[in-house]
């Protein structure tokens, strides 16, 4: 382009959006300026930043695509560094600096991938309460991973010896400071977690700068003690820096001491506890005997008081009693059956054909075995079997007499002879 060249606003524009943004150093660049304004925005937050002593200001955006991974979001009054891109606003003719990430003045890139590394972590709910562990209250057997030549190790064993001196510990070294550590860590987590006898993991350091504690801010390290199947307490040397290691363990403790001291309990507090708890337990047995002998106190006043053997002696009078009117009432009715029986026998008596006959009565049986009901039934010249009281005889009909009554003739009856 020549200092003659007409050039129209759109392409003058055009060209010095082609400057601004395809110059390498403004595609991506940190600035440091005081929040002037901050206007929120449906489609981002639009705000000022200046330089507060010299009063050069630049117009800045961050999209609302943008505005999640950001680690603080713009307030007005304080100091931050951003970065982002120079880009170009057409309509306007201004430029403006479109903003990635917001970071408080002092936070450096590696605070930056600090914090991006721990809103992903958090995200995936590995930081979360529910996750957490609970730890045994009285293990047999701990693994320890830390450096075999730190200072740590040693405390802690003599701490542990001092607490509870049956202990088994299962130590795995590991180293805890440099470029090898994340992977010797979580090897040696591994070993632990391989062998299946710890129920609890300490993992710990002595203290250290930032620098020297980076591997417990590294997302291997991190996913290990997360993925660990036994209760993690990390105990690492640290007041004021969060270790995201801490936050992803079941327990944090600032040492490798407390560590220890948490692990296990004292031996003198198990007495101790012990002591008490029998202290209470023969309270509770004592009372609960009380209330028991005091109880039966009562049911043997209450038994006294029911005289049991008068009424003993009243239940059997009773049953007496109930046995006598048994006994008459089946006497009663065994004198009616018989009396019954009696009658029953007499009738039958009465009615035996073998007693009518003995009176003096017969029974004449026809030829063909009927009994002869009355005398016309009965032919001269027939042959008819008569039954006496004793015996019978066989006869032949001469004569027959109809209607006879006790020696008497009814006048016009004819004559038949036996």
């Amino acid at each position: 382009m020549t200092s003659n060249t007409v050039l129209s606003v759109a392409e003058l524009t055009d060209y010095i959006q082609s400057l601004l943004e395809q110059d390498p150093q403004l595609r991506q660049v940190w600035v440091t300026g005081e929040v002037s304004s901050a206007n929120h925005h449906r489609s981002g937050v639009f705000f000022t930043l200046q330089d507060p002593e010299v009063g050069v200001a630049i117009k800045c955006v961050v999209w609302k695509s943008q505005l999640g991974k950001l680690v603080q979001s713009p307030v007005v009054g304080e100091k931050f560094t951003v970065l982002g891109s120079i880009r170009l606003y057409l309509q306007r003719g201004e430029y403006q600096l479109s903003v990635w990430q917001v970071l408080p003045v002092g936070v450096g890139l590696q605070g930056l991938r600090y914090q991006q590394l721990r809103n992903r972590l958090q995200q995936e709910g590995l930081f979360a309460p529910e996750r957490k562990k609970s730890l045994p209250y009285h293990p047999q057997t701990i693994g320890i991973v830390t450096s075999p030549t730190a200072a740590a190790w040693g405390d802690m064993q003599e701490t542990l010896k001092s607490r509870y001196p049956a202990l088994h510990i299962l130590f795995s070294p590991a180293t805890v400071q440099g470029e090898q550590a994340p992977d010797s860590i979580v090897r040696a987590i591994q070993r632990v977690e391989k062998d299946r006898r710890a129920e609890v993991l300490i993992l710990s350091r002595g203290g250290g700068a930032v620098e020297e504690l980076a591997c417990f801010n590294d997302e291997r390290v991190i996913r290990a003690v997360a993925n660990c199947s036994i209760p993690v307490i990390t105990g690492i040397g640290h007041q004021r820096d969060e270790l995201l290691v801490d936050l992803v363990a079941d327990v944090a403790v600032h040492t490798p001491t407390a560590a220890a001291e948490l692990v296990v309990p004292l031996l003198a507090d198990l007495d101790n506890r012990h002591r008490q708890r029998i202290a209470v337990l023969q309270q509770v047995v004592n009372r609960e005997l009380k209330i028991r002998i005091n109880q039966l106190q009562g049911l043997e006043n209450s038994l006294r008081r029911l005289r049991l053997d008068k009424q003993v002696e009243q239940e059997m009078r009773a049953r007496d009693w109930q046995c006598q009117r048994l006994i008459t009432a089946t006497t009663g009715k065994l004198q009616q059956a018989s009396q019954h029986i009696d009658i029953l026998r007499q009738k039958l008596v009465t009615l035996d054909p073998k007693a009518v006959l003995k009176r003096g009565y017969a029974v004449v049986r026809q030829e063909n075995g009927a009994i002869a009901r009355s005398a016309g039934e009965l032919k001269i010249g027939e042959e008819v079997l008569v039954h006496l009281g004793a015996g019978a005889a066989r006869m032949q009909v001469v004569e027959v007499r109809k209607g006879q009554e006790a020696g008497g003739r009814r006048q016009g009856a004819g004559k038949k002879k036996i």
